[in-house]
């Protein structure tokens, strides 16, 4: 019977070969033994580095055919109503891979699908990381090289969404340019660059083209290698549970259990934007027509994550400011420039900013290597609530002409009321989140303090019911023991009542305030069963008959 740990020749001879000459004997076995935590949230990123994969694969196929041309041709395809029409050359490749290339519709719905899985897996991404703190030291670099891609995914989805040339996109460049144009000293240059001179000039196509398969994929696939890495060298973050702490990661190795999942949610994903791009069909093209300056269609939309600029468009008023006169040296479209830069700056400077804002804030300059449970940080989950209520309200009024038909509401009602909600929403989210942070760590407490209700009734002697209580399971209750209190600004460093020296300016005294505000520990766990002596003894004394 032969050695079944033998290793076979063809396999034993190359690995030989290789790790003589280029020592990957030790890097492979250091590095395929590599635990990844297991937490379904943690392959949410996944989703996105996968949709990109397949962006790759199927753009590389679209680039085969396309003609990134704005010269005027004749159409003479396959597609009957549009014969004899005159249309960018862009438009009629557009048309031909619909029609006439073998799966090229196919390919066409696959890019745009995955394109929009692309930037939303990032958003929900991002957000994990946010709520769970994930972002803190050392991990600061990493959100920011996320940050970054998520705003290079939104210029990669506009310059790819304008290139068939159709009506529609057509009507989303002509608000890039009037955006462009308004903006302040450069609007004009940048507008020039990007056209080729008066809208809508000869080159934006071609320009937009080379931006979409060359120079922002290639910053992409730099950043998401760089960001891979940065992950894989640090400690992964991890949820807390039993036997899980920072100095240690809990889960499967990469080889062979990370690499099998990872490998079949893949296929999984792929999948599904396969089914997607199947059975529900996305922008055709065709029915819009070829796009001239002349033309509008009606209820237009842009794809999703360029709904919360649009809304921010609709419902910012006619506001200018005219400086030397009314002229185009002196007029300051801010009905324009507000809208287009300020929703933009809050949402990705926020992002940018806020792990250094809440490290200054809490003092806090320890390493993290455990997750937090979002309701364990009120205040910072209540900000991204705050945020998504932000960005939710602003994406849905840029369908307020859909909503006004649909529903029959007056246009100016949705309007106005979009004014009102993009300001008091937030407000409002922020704090019906607080609230119901601190409502599910009582009730985290209560679990800790008086076990889980077991559906058992106890009558005591004096006549009263209770039910009995039992202890959570070990896992549950290592999982909620896992909070750890927000670290504070030591105002008091010396023990009697004076604050170190940075802290005593105004700008330390608000930084005091605020760390006071946002740290601490909000709802303690209390051990204590809280029944009173005759209820503890009575409750501690079925625990131990129940759970033998």
């Amino acid at each position: 019977m032969s050695d079944l740990k033998t290793v076979p020749k063809a396999i034993g001879g190359s690995s030989s070969y290789l790790d003589d000459r280029i020592g990957a004997g030790s890097f492979l076995k250091r590095n395929l033994r590599k635990v990844f935590p297991d937490h379904w949230s943690f392959l949410l990123g996944e989703i996105a580095l996968y949709s990109f994969v397949i962006l790759l694969l199927s753009g590389t196929f679209l680039t085969l055919f396309f003609k990134p041309s704005m010269m005027h041709v004749v159409y003479d395809g396959s597609y009957e109503p549009l014969k004899g029409v005159m249309m960018s050359e862009a438009y009629a490749s557009a048309l031909e891979i619909s029609f006439e290339v073998r799966g090229g519709l196919l390919m066409r719905q696959i890019h745009h699908w995955a394109a929009l899985l692309f930037v939303a897996g990032m958003m929900v991404h991002m957000l994990r990381v946010f709520f769970t703190g994930a972002y803190r030291k050392p991990r600061e670099l990493n959100w920011l090289i996320g940050v970054l891609l998520l705003t290079l995914a939104l210029a990669e989805g506009l310059t790819g969404y304008s290139l068939p040339d159709d009506l529609l996109s057509g009507a989303g460049l002509r608000i890039t340019e009037g955006v462009a144009i308004s903006l302040p000293l450069v609007g004009t240059y940048i507008t020039f660059f990007l056209f080729g001179g008066e809208y809508p000039g000869e080159d934006v196509i071609s320009r937009f083209y080379s931006l979409h398969i060359l120079l922002i994929p290639g910053i992409l696939l730099a950043l998401i290698s760089a960001h891979m890495v940065l992950m894989w060298v640090q400690k992964h973050t991890q949820m807390p549970g039993k036997g899980r702490d920072n100095h240690n990661v809990v889960g499967a190795p990469f080889y062979p259990a990370f690499m099998l999942k990872a490998g079949a949610y893949f296929l999984f994903t792929f999948a599904m934007v396969a089914g997607l791009a199947t059975f529900a069909q996305i922008n055709p093209i065709w029915a819009f027509g070829p796009y001239t300056p002349a033309d509008i269609s009606a209820g237009s939309q842009p794809d999703f994550y360029m709904g919360f600029l649009e809304g921010s468009l609709r419902l910012m008023p006619p506001w200018e400011i005219n400086i030397f006169g009314a002229n185009e040296f002196g007029t300051l479209p801010l009905s324009v420039i507000i809208p287009a830069l300020v929703p933009m700056g809050i949402v990705m400077t926020g992002l940018a900013l806020y792990p250094f804002l809440e490290r200054w804030v809490t003092g806090d300059n320890r390493e993290h290597h455990i997750a937090d449970r979002p309701r364990n940080n009120a205040h910072r989950t209540s900000i991204g609530m705050a945020a998504i209520t932000f960005y939710g309200v602003l994406w849905l009024l840029g369908a307020n002409d859909e909503l006004s038909a649909n529903f029959h509401i007056s246009l100016n009602w949705t309007t106005y009321i979009g004014r009102v909600a993009v300001i008091v929403g937030p407000v409002i989210a922020y704090i019906v989140t607080y609230r119901i942070c601190l409502g599910l760590q009582r009730s985290d407490a209560a679990v800790i303090g008086h076990g889980v209700e077991s559906g058992v009734i106890k009558r005591l002697p004096h006549g009263e019911f209770i039910e009995i209580h039992t202890p959570p399971a070990e896992d549950i209750e290592a999982h909620m023991r896992g909070k750890e209190a927000i670290q504070q600004v030591d105002v008091d460093a010396d023990g009697e009542g004076i604050p170190p020296k940075g802290m005593r300016g105004p700008l330390g005294k608000l930084r005091g305030r605020m760390s006071k505000a946002y740290g601490g520990e909000k709802i303690p766990l209390d051990d204590g069963h809280g029944h009173g002596d005759e209820h503890a003894e009575i409750t501690a004394g079925e625990d131990r008959s129940l759970t033998h």
